[in-house]
């Protein structure tokens, strides 16, 4: 589930570890619809290097955090994918919507490497 969130400047951060499946679903899309809510007008980056499996339901999360977010102007990331995760994402087509990327690592950093 969420391990930690992280209020920056112009984005809210957020860590999530386990599995996203049906089983944490309706509570992990509540968190971040609080989280969201509580920080309007912020991009969300969701840090995804302890996300080991994902299914349906928690594309459907993505898929809803995504309409949320873009609604009012605002992008969502998705950053470090294991590679078993990030191929259901591509096979889904969230990878059209949701960019998928390791440009951000570490809270509040760009690698600049």
């Amino acid at each position: 589930m969420l391990t930690k969130t992280e209020v920056l400047d112009e984005s809210l951060f957020v860590e999530i570890a386990g599995e996203l499946d049906l089983k944490i679903a309706d509570k992990l899309r509540t968190e971040l619809d609080r989280l969201i809510d509580e920080n309007p007008g912020k991009e969300l980056i969701l840090d995804f290097s302890n996300v080991n499996f994902i299914d349906s339901s928690g594309l459907g999360v993505l898929l809803g955090r995504y309409k949320k977010v873009y609604s009012t102007g605002n992008k969502i990331y998705i950053k470090d994918v294991q590679p078993q995760v990030k191929r259901v994402l591509e096979l889904s087509g969230i990878t059209r919507l949701i960019n998928v990327t390791d440009l951000y690592r570490g809270v509040g950093g760009v690698n600049n490497d």
